[in-house]
């Protein structure tokens, strides 16, 4: 029997051994696995937007993934790190976080040149005038854009007029009418219109909505759906062409210090997830989920989609040419050269649009 019982003990010495050994070594897959690096990307969209939940989770796992787990890449939506949405820029300028994604027009004079793509008729789809934004950007902003790198800018897909239940076929029929707007040279657009524009980011449309402080907004059909807008506007205006009534510049960027604390390794794992394909990538998101949208609309049995005719679109890009003109006009008086602009906003926005 004390053969027997020094035996079991004997091996239950070596069973407690090789468990510890296993514990240590778990700990140290652990610790290998832990992540040298964490990124904080701050937005302002809710967690079910398509943008939130189809492009930046994806481009979190990507970055994640080629870095071999030694960067992580934790995404707080809706403000959640405070702040409001015109301060985003600044939080990533000051490290405050470490990725942002926001408007650039919430900050009007700061990005200038920028405006050019909130001009009324230029853009086509979210993914072609994504891209076409990213070039410009790039070219014409990167002074501006000192403090951050430059994730991607972009704009969203085309954007729409929406109102509780007026239908709009007209200059005419705007008058009285208060709608937001996210930008000023996008406000401009709608008081030259007739209407009295109200600027605020756009998470306070739904709560504006609702004490009836605007009458509507102007927002791309995949914003309905991310603020669940659709029981509160039930009259969606789409115009004729290929051109969209506005767009907005957007962008994604990173603290410059915090990019340049990266090693050279880790450097290259976000320049590969930045850039014009990003740019795209996001431009598409939105395009795509614009769909589903205005298919529940079309079966809703309160909300219309007002498709204008040419003949009803043309009176309104007659308004928007002389928007055109008078941003021109005021960018030169600033010493920009405005036309220049317009004319390359344009030129770039059919060269993509000619690409497969």
């Amino acid at each position: 029997m004390t053969d027997i019982a020094t035996g079991w003990r004997r091996l239950a010495t070596r069973m407690a051994a090789g468990v510890a050994g296993l514990v240590v070594a778990a700990g140290m897959a652990g610790q290998a696995a832990a992540a040298e690096v964490t990124l904080r990307l701050h937005h302002f969209f809710p967690p079910t937007s398509a943008v939130h939940s189809k492009y930046f989770a994806d481009w979190k796992q990507r970055v994640e993934s080629q870095s071999g787990g030694r960067i992580e890449v934790k995404i707080y939506p809706a403000m959640q790190l405070g702040g409001t949405p015109p301060s985003l820029f600044d939080q990533a300028r000051t490290g405050q976080a470490d990725i942002i994604w926001t408007v650039v027009g919430y900050t009007p004079d700061r990005f200038p040149e920028a405006e050019v793509f909130d001009l009324p008729f230029l853009p086509r789809s979210a993914e072609i005038t994504s891209q076409a934004a990213h070039e410009f950007a790039m070219k014409h902003l990167t002074s501006r854009f000192e403090g951050v790198k430059v994730i991607a800018a972009h704009t969203h897909s085309p954007g729409l007029i929406h109102t509780r239940d007026r239908e709009v076929r007209t200059p005419e029929d705007m008058k009285g009418l208060k709608l937001r707007g996210p930008s000023r040279l996008i406000n401009s657009f709608i008081e030259a219109l007739g209407a009295e524009p109200v600027g605020m980011p756009v998470p306070q449309t739904a709560e504006a909505l609702s004490r009836g402080v605007i009458d509507g907004t102007v927002l791309p059909m995949e914003g309905l759906d991310a603020l669940r807008l659709q029981e509160l506007v039930h009259r969606h205006m789409v115009f004729a062409g290929e051109n969209a009534l506005y767009t907005t510049m957007m962008l994604v960027a990173m603290n410059q210090a915090k990019y340049d604390g990266l090693p050279a390794d880790l450097k290259k794992v976000i320049d590969d997830n930045a850039g014009i394909a990003e740019a795209r990538a996001i431009g598409r998101v939105m395009d795509q989920a614009d769909a589903p949208v205005v298919a529940a609309i079309e079966k809703s049995t309160t909300n219309r989609i007002i498709a204008l005719t040419s003949a009803e679109t043309d009176r309104f890009r007659a308004v928007g040419a002389e928007v055109e003109k008078a941003w021109a006009e005021r960018m030169t008086a600033r010493g920009i050269d405005g036309p220049a602009l317009i004319e390359e906003a344009k030129a770039l926005v059919a060269k993509y649009a000619a690409q497969p």
